[in-house]
């Protein structure tokens, strides 16, 4: 067995109705003033409201960032930093999808460090410290709550990670009554973007791709493919929103330790550049993605086809199982609800070339990939999905 690393979150607390307690939960980790970071779509909707209460009740001063948009900008997360150190923040809250916690994460390493964004681009480079980070996920699909990455917009289109371990929360949340209210669209989209960490860990050219990241993978593919399509056609079904919620954050703690690769690389243009949600711009190169790997890597897809469709274990050798298993994940795809081709969500043939080559600038994930990808290979592959 090769030497590896597993670093996770310390603590997680998985409990209905948490967040109205996040106060004893969180607060004492978090100290006197707290930065509350959010976005506000869930400020107007007031599912912050127990939470930041909670957190009062227990003596915290809060001060609310609720200014987080989609894909959010080195632009935002610098106002949230300043906001921060004006009210002398002891200790972060992040409450939200993925772009709040990400902005938090950083909002925590920026503002406890001192240390300069420019220098903590790329994996191992954030050296803290930081500040205290308590982590409250509203949709079940990024794992952010588990992972040591940070996703910023920088400029008009190119996104820019930080990964270290440095930005690991202290705690993470899990509360599934905060999912009830998600739409079917954003919970189809965010629940296949969890089912892609969980197979691109599992499939990682990372060193560091080790067992813990390959058991969890294939435990969060079970409860994910057994429970999206009930949590789409029925949010309200807390069990389902729930192993959601669980099963996500399993594939985070995956792939915080084996790396995702092409298919993330490929969403990250889409996203960038058409503001694509990320969830569904992971959904639509995905297929498209394992095809291209299959050459390389259609043992591994065959390994965990049967996890997410229990059916396929009855097909013939890998290679049917491989096959079988992308096939699926198309027709998944389309019975939650979900646009099948680039075309689809209003990107032209014509912006293929440039995609493609800003593909190629997402080499920290790219060298996970079960096999090379060319930028010749980027465009088949985004021709392909258009």
């Amino acid at each position: 067995m090769n030497p590896f690393t597993f670093n996770t979150t310390p603590s997680l607390v998985f409990e209905s109705g948490a967040a109205r307690r996040f106060g004893a939960v969180a607060g004492g980790r978090l100290g006197p003033s707290v930065l509350f970071v959010t976005d506000p779509g869930l400020r107007k909707l007031g599912l912050c409201d127990a939470a930041i209460a909670s957190l009062e009740e227990k003596g915290a001063r809060v001060t609310v960032f609720d200014a987080v948009e989609a894909d959010p900008s080195r632009a935002t997360l610098m106002k949230a930093v300043e906001a921060g150190k004006a009210a002398g923040a002891t200790g972060i809250a992040g409450f939200g999808g993925g772009s709040s916690l990400d902005v938090a994460k950083l909002a925590a390493l920026l503002i406890g460090s001192g240390e300069d964004l420019d220098g903590a681009w790329g994996v191992g480079q954030a050296k803290g410290p930081r500040l205290p980070l308590a982590l409250v996920p509203t949709t079940a699909g990024t794992g952010s709550e588990v992972t040591p990455v940070s996703i910023i917009t920088v400029g008009d289109e190119e996104k820019r990670g930080v990964s270290s371990p440095v930005i690991l929360p202290d705690i993470a949340v899990l509360d599934a009554e905060l999912t009830i209210g998600l739409p079917p669209a954003i919970t189809a989209a965010t629940g296949i973007d969890a089912m892609v960490h969980a197979i691109e860990a599992y499939a990682s050219r990372s060193a560091n791709n080790n067992p813990l990241s390959k058991m969890l993978a294939r435990e969060a593919l079970r409860l994910l493919g057994a429970n999206i399509e009930t949590a789409v056609a029925d949010g309200r079904n807390i069990a389902a929103r729930g192993n959601m919620l669980l099963g996500s954050m399993l594939a985070g703690q995956a792939f915080a330790n084996s790396p995702v690769a092409a298919v993330h690389a490929l969403a990250y243009p889409i996203g960038g550049t058409f503001h694509i949600p990320h969830g569904l711009s992971n959904a639509l190169v995905l297929p498209h993605v394992l095809r291209f790997n299959a050459a390389d890597a259609a043992h591994l897809y065959a390994e965990i086809a049967a996890d997410a469709f229990p059916h396929i274990s009855r097909e013939e050798g890998a290679q049917g199982r491989c096959s079988a298993f992308i096939e699926e994940l198309v027709a998944l795809s389309a019975r939650v609800g979900l646009p099948p081709r680039l075309r689809d969500v209003g990107i032209g043939e014509d912006a293929l070339p440039k995609m493609a080559s800003d593909a190629m600038k997402q080499q920290r994930l790219l060298v996970n990939n079960p096999r090379e990808v060319s930028e010749q290979d980027a465009l088949a592959i985004y021709r392909a999905a258009w």
